[in-house]
C-alpha cells in the first residue's frame, strides 16, 4: 500500500488496478450523478412551471410559453447528459472487468499456441501401416478391395 507521503501517490491508483474495486467506485459515482439528476428534474419542473407562469403585461397567450421553451430545452439536455454519464459509469466498470479477463485468456492461448507450435515441430512418429495380404491368402471380396490394375481384370467383366 502507499503512503501519503509519496509525492507520486495517487488513491485512485490502487483503485484502478483491481477491477471490483473500480466498479464499486463507479458504482457509488453513479448513485451520487442519480442522486443529483432527482434533485435536477424537480428543478426542472419547478422552473418550467415558473418560466410559464411569468407573463408580461400584453402578452398572448402562448408567449410566456414560447420565452419558455429555451430554458426548458436546457434542463432537457442536462438530464440527458446525466443520464449519459450514468449509462457511461456502466459502461466503463464492465469494460474493466472484461480488461482483465481478456489478459488472463491472452497468457493461455498464448501458452496453447507455444504448445501446438512445439508439436508441429517434433511431429509424433508415424506408426507404421499394416502389412498387405499376400499374394497366397486371397479376401473373399477382392473386386472391391485392394489395388488393381487396368492389366489383372481377370474376373472382371466388361461393361
Amino acid at each position: 500500500m502507499n503512503s501519503n507521503n509519496d509525492p507520486n501517490y495517487s488513491p485512485l491508483r490502487d483503485v484502478a488496478q483491481n477491477p471490483e474495486a473500480t466498479a464499486r467506485y463507479l458504482a457509488d459515482v453513479q448513485r451520487v450523478l442519480l442522486d443529483i439528476g432527482k434533485n435536477l428534474e424537480t428543478l426542472a419542473l419547478e422552473v418550467r412551471v415558473h418560466c410559464r407562469d411569468a407573463h408580461v403585461e400584453g402578452d398572448r397567450f402562448y408567449d410566456a410559453w414560447l420565452r419558455a421553451q429555451p430554458v426548458e430545452r436546457a434542463f432537457k439536455d442536462i438530464l440527458k447528459n446525466v443520464e449519459a454519464v450514468t449509462k457511461g459509469l456502466e459502461k466503463g466498470a464492465y469494460k474493466r472487468r472484461a480488461h482483465d479477463e481478456v489478459l488472463a485468456s491472452t497468457a493461455r492461448k498464448r501458452k496453447e499456441k507455444e504448445l501446438e507450435k512445439q508439436r508441429k515441430k517434433t511431429p509424433q512418429p508415424l506408426q507404421a501401416a499394416p502389412n498387405p495380404p499376400q499374394q497366397g491368402t486371397q479376401s473373399q471380396n477382392l473386386d472391391y478391395g485392394g489395388p488393381t490394375s487396368i492389366y489383372d481384370m481377370s474376373k472382371r467383366e466388361s461393361a
